[in-house]
């Protein structure tokens, strides 16, 4: 049986239970049904547009319909020549909606397609809608749709407190293993207890189901984002911003594709392959990013193939890949500076790790087996928590 998603049953249930309430909707570009349609075509179609009131739209980074390209690079509101609805931002001024903005609604639903690793900002945009919806005594619901890389597998470190950001604003572990109906909850449970959440369930969807056995389709929900090949690699690849290695940004395979114009790509694939790591391979490559990183420059690095995406570890094997490059080129190498996602102040590597230790690890060439110990122990204790949450099995 194919998945349905929490917008897909409430597209069949003909948006019932939005009648008769003022609504505000928190989406982006890539907020489809099983059948393409955009949630906002649906509410502004003739066949629903004079039963339903919706007051206003929310959009997160990147912009409503996924326009601006990076981080820190941020949009206005305004109003659509195609939907009626007044569109706020919520990746600018204001990452949490204010009073204003929220003035007449009496619900507010999220419907933002997360990729199941703690860096994607639109967790920590919802995260903020139920902040203030508690703060305001609004009602908020969450059409919930299946975490594309499977809501099984969990991969530490788990965030302190100490280096919360925009990129990681509550404990979890970097590939968190949850679907953000769950994780929903979790924050409701620990942070925000007085807000009154629903989650629409998604129907259909096993934990172990990646996106593309469950005939959900694939829609790019940020610009760099292009594939589910992309997503997998993503709990890990994402360490690459806090580098100045370029991530593969500026070429059509971001996270997959890593390099920098000093490296031997050839020596470096030969040294990661070397080291065994479970399901991936490295093949060397070069590549010339047309933006960002580097750009206009001839880079070398590799290229990383997924073989096993079961048994595939992503955090570790980009430890790994960073850790082999600081090794090999130790003045040529170096941190990212701050500002990164409104954080001035801390390395942006760490606040991605969401500590220091991880950093330091792969300053001191420790022994990966270490590395993926403490993380493994971080991830085994927040699945405890994690557990309480689980909406499907």
């Amino acid at each position: 049986m194919s998945t349905r998603t929490g917008l897909d049953l409430l597209v069949h249930q003909h948006f019932a239970t939005l009648k008769g309430k003022a609504v505000g909707i928190v989406c982006n570009q890539a907020t489809v049904d099983s059948s393409l349609k955009h949630f906002l075509e649906h509410v502004s179609s003739p066949q629903y547009k004079e039963n339903l009131n919706i007051k206003a739209v929310f959009g997160p980074q990147h912009g409503l319909f996924g326009h601006t390209q990076d981080n820190m690079i941020e949009w206005e509101g305004g109003t659509n020549s195609r939907f009626p609805f007044p569109i706020f931002s919520l990746y600018g001024k204001h990452r949490e909606p204010t009073e204003t903005m929220l003035k007449g609604i009496d619900l507010l639903v999220v419907d933002l397609p997360d990729i199941g690793a703690r860096y994607y900002t639109f967790i920590w945009t919802m995260a903020l809608c139920l902040k203030a919806c508690e703060r305001l005594g609004i009602p908020v619901e969450i059409l919930d749709r299946p975490n594309p890389i499977s809501g099984e597998q969990v991969e530490g470190p788990v965030l302190d407190p100490e280096f919360a950001s925009f990129v990681g604003l509550y404990p979890l572990p970097l590939r968190h293993g949850m679907t953000l109906g769950e994780i929903g909850l979790y924050l409701q449970a620990h942070f925000f207890p007085k807000v009154k959440l629903s989650v629409a369930r998604a129907e259909g969807w096993s934990r172990s189901q990646y996106l593309d056995e469950t005939g959900v389709p694939w829609t790019m929900p940020s610009p760099n984002m292009p594939t589910l090949d992309t997503a997998i690699l993503y709990p890990g690849g994402c360490l690459l911003e806090g580098t100045t290695l370029s991530e593969g940004r500026g070429t059509t395979r971001p996270f997959e594709t890593v390099g920098a114009p000093y490296i031997d790509g050839w020596k470096l694939c030969d040294g990661l392959n070397a080291l065994s790591l479970l399901g991936v391979y490295f093949r060397p490559i070069q590549f010339q990013p047309t933006f960002q990183k580097h750009a206009g420059e001839i880079c070398e690095g590799a290229f990383v193939h997924v073989l096993n995406r079961e048994i595939f570890k992503p955090v570790l094997t980009y430890a790994a890949l960073i850790r082999e490059i600081y090794r090999s080129y130790p003045q040529l190498f170096h941190w990212q500076s701050p500002p990164y996602e409104y954080e001035e102040i801390k390395l942006p590597i760490d606040i991605l790790a969401g500590n220091e230790w991880l950093r330091k690890s792969i300053v001191e060439y420790e022994n990966l087996d270490s590395i993926a110990e403490r993380a493994y122990e971080e991830a085994s204790r927040f699945d405890v928590i994690r557990r309480n949450f689980l909406l499907y099995i």
